[in-house]
């Protein structure tokens, strides 16, 4: 027998809306299966076992109306994805059809679910902590191979095994702690501070990693943004056009066209890029508008995950090149930059040969014709290999944290864990350290939900779709 916490039933369109070839409309709770029973033909659902599917038709059985042919998925608690009885109805995509069956069912005594209550049902009913809960919505929202890949580590537990062996090993010296302050007139010493350090200086460090992790995690799941920077007529638009395989920015002869971002993106090797056309840079523009575009380049510059510097291989000569790439990256030493030589075919033989071996902070420059398509694919690598060796980009089966909600619980257990270590040094009383060691704990269960709120649950479940 399963226990459940809830006593009504939930149903809710699970597919996108709108005219399809499917749609799904799903229920859980315990009256879903004898809810579709009462109006489904051809077998008594209720006497059928979980994990099957079943064909039949839906009547309202007031009238007698048939509503659709359908097939049934059938799942007994607690082998469903809320741990309760579920059934998945496969009707025919028509929102007529939808709207008929919710109305009907809604009718017989389900109700409609609140935005991403199946889910929130699966975690209060302990068939995932938190922390997978909200992984589910970032493998729905996942739209690279690299965001895929880390969203199914953290539903398949693999950051909150992590999480629960740091927290499971403070528990240990935590409750040693609080045992000293229930003798505290005993002057004792349970837990040995020698180990405690140790301890402590490991766990911190992990703690560091996997908040230094966010900074990747957070250009794997919004994208690589790459800005496209250099001299008007450079070819950027151009660039941007071929990248794109589409005439997304206007392409012009005429200095200056471009005068805001155009922004677009692509999935190379399974990472997300996010590509920024920019204004031209020059130092004299040619009106208010242009000058404005460029200041909003040198913004954007700053806000960028790689830099790319286009020029033009007939125009500039290396320390030009140099010079101008310095200029922008003086006020952002870390930014990685991708030096890229266009018009290639235009080029004489002595312009290409002063840029033979050419390269900029030790990575070697791409030549191309934008305008031709030539060099794309050698650009695209170079792309690649540059965001690899700037570390963004991520490594198979890694614990990458993505969400900011656990990054800024992983911040505070790392304040108090460096105050514990602190305390340790100045040789603090027990009470204290046992008090920073609890707040270091809390913030690390908030992010598996050991700890939680009705607030922070109502926060993370309202953004998931209703059907989910």
């Amino acid at each position: 027998m399963v226990l459940t916490l809830f006593s009504d039933t939930i149903v809710a369109l699970s597919t996108p809306p709108g005219v399809g070839a499917l749609a799904v409309v799903r229920l859980a709770g315990p009256d879903a299966v004898s809810l579709v029973a009462g109006i489904f033909s051809k077998k008594n659902l209720a006497a059928q076992p979980g994990h099957t599917l079943h064909y039949g038709t839906i009547r309202d059985p007031d009238g007698g109306a048939l509503i659709d042919e359908v097939v049934v998925a059938l799942y007994r608690a607690p082998r469903s994805f809320t741990r309760e009885d579920a059934v998945e109805i496969s009707t025919h995509g028509s929102d007529y059809v939808v709207r008929q069956l919710l109305a009907l069912l809604l009718r017989r005594g389900a109700r409609l679910a609140e935005a991403g209550e199946f889910t929130k049902r699966a975690f209060l009913n302990g068939a995932l902590d938190l922390a997978q809960a909200e992984a589910v919505a970032d493998l729905i929202a996942a739209d690279s191979a690299l965001s895929h890949q880390v969203a199914l580590h953290q539903l398949r537990g693999g950051f909150s095994q992590e999480l629960r062996a740091l927290r499971g090993r403070l528990v240990t010296f935590a409750s040693l702690l609080e045992l000293e302050l229930d003798f505290g007139e005993e002057d004792v010493e349970f837990a040995d501070r020698t180990g405690l350090r140790a301890l402590l200086a490991e766990v911190a460090e992990r703690v560091a990693a996997l908040l230094r992790s966010f900074e990747l995690g957070n250009v794997i799941k919004n994208g690589i943004t790459v800005v496209i920077a250099g001299r008007p007529n450079a070819g950027k638009s151009t660039l941007l056009n071929a990248l794109l395989r589409e005439e997304r920015a206007i392409v012009s002869a005429i200095p200056g066209t471009t005068r805001d971002f155009i922004e677009d993106e692509v999935s190379l090797d399974g990472l997300r890029f996010r590509f920024v056309d920019t204004a031209g840079l020059r130092d004299d523009p040619a009106d208010e508008v242009e000058a404005i575009g460029v200041q909003r380049t040198r913004q954007r510059i700053g806000q960028a995950a790689l830099l790319l510097y286009l020029f033009d291989l007939t125009e500039l000569t290396p320390a030009q090149v140099r010079a101008e790439i310095r200029a922008l990256t003086d006020a952002h030493p870390a930014l990685p930059v991708l030096a890229v030589g266009n018009k290639l075919d235009l080029g004489t033989a002595e312009q290409l040969a002063d840029f033979d071996g050419f390269a900029v902070g030790g990575t070697a420059a791409v030549r191309l014709a934008a305008a031709r398509g030539q060099g794309l694919e050698a650009l695209q690598a170079a792309l690649l290999a540059r965001v690899r060796s700037a570390g963004l980009a991520g490594h198979a089966g890694a614990t990458i944290v993505t969400n900011v909600r656990h990054a800024r619980a992983l911040a505070v257990a790392a304040e108090h864990l460096a105050a514990v270590r602190v305390g340790l040094d100045a040789g603090q009383g027990t009470e204290l350290l046992a008090a920073d060691l609890r707040h270091a704990l809390g913030a690390l269960g908030e992010i598996t939900g050991e700890i939680s709120s009705d607030d922070l649950l109502t926060s993370i479940f309202t953004q998931f779709c209703i059907g989910k």
